[in-house]
């Protein structure tokens, strides 16, 4: 039994993870804390400005009105900064997409920050991954979603190849191949576009769909999996009758 007597761990409040935040960016953009006192004092000063423009005694309500603002200003700016910084720092790096993808899924994908794909170099060791193609999946209601990063040749065969996969146990779900890069011009989507990009794709898939894919997907690697009862593979559609039993 646990023991009661240990007190529990309190967790930071907001202004300790504000604090902690703004440490480890600055540790990325040392000047982050710069552009936060700007940004707040810029706010106090059109508020205030405001105030005695309307005339009389409104600067001091402007000004009250206008710490919070500040404050509110200074942090929009704090995760701003922050994000760029985070994706300036795993450009180029083995594994950005997979952190990038980290978080999306509390936005209703199923996706993960381990490749489900990977073509190193020959005669590399098997944790060197600096010339490694790497191909990362998310299943959301726009589909199956494969992510590619690394040199580019190698990512778009690995690309087809797990598209081939996917589309043998998941048959009539949309796929959408994307090669994660700088060049928008050919086509590549870049690393901090990504997280935007897949939450914005229009939904196909109903949630109870989705689920049911993921189970067959997760399956890969292994024997084809059967197609569940209630999907209907060729459209990719429930079958409400079956789902609930015949």
């Amino acid at each position: 039994m646990a023991d009661k007597s240990q007190p529990k761990e309190k967790k930071p409040g907001r202004i300790a993870e504000i604090r902690q935040g703004y440490q480890a960016i600055r540790q990325l953009d040392s000047k982050v804390g710069l552009w936060m006192a700007l940004a707040a004092l810029a706010t106090l000063v059109v508020c205030v400005g405001i105030g005695l423009i309307v005339g009389g005694r409104w600067w001091i309500y402007a000004l009250i009105l206008g710490i919070p603002l500040a404050t509110l200003a200074a942090t929009l700016v704090l995760n701003q900064r922050g994000n760029s910084a985070m994706y300036g720092a795993l450009e180029g790096k083995p594994g950005a997409v997979g952190a990038t993808l980290q978080g999306i899924g509390k936005r209703g994908w199923y996706a993960s920050e381990e490749p489900i794909a990977v073509d190193a170099v020959r005669g590399t060791k098997a944790t060197d991954m600096s010339g490694a193609a790497l191909v990362y999946r998310a299943l959301g209601r726009p589909g199956i979603v494969l992510l590619a990063e690394g040199p580019k040749v190698r990512a778009q065969g690995l690309l087809k190849a797990e598209a081939k996969k996917a589309g043998r146990v998941a048959p009539g779900v949309p796929i959408q191949m994307f090669y994660v890069g700088d060049d928008e011009s050919a086509g590549d989507v870049p690393l901090k576009k990504v997280s935007n990009k897949l939450t914005r794709m229009k939904p196909i898939l109903t949630k109870e769909e989705v689920s049911v894919v993921n189970k067959r997907l997760r399956a890969l690697g292994g024997l084809r999996p059967p197609i569940p009862a209630g999907m209907d593979p060729m459209r990719a559609r429930v079958d409400r009758k079956a789902m609930r039993g015949k």
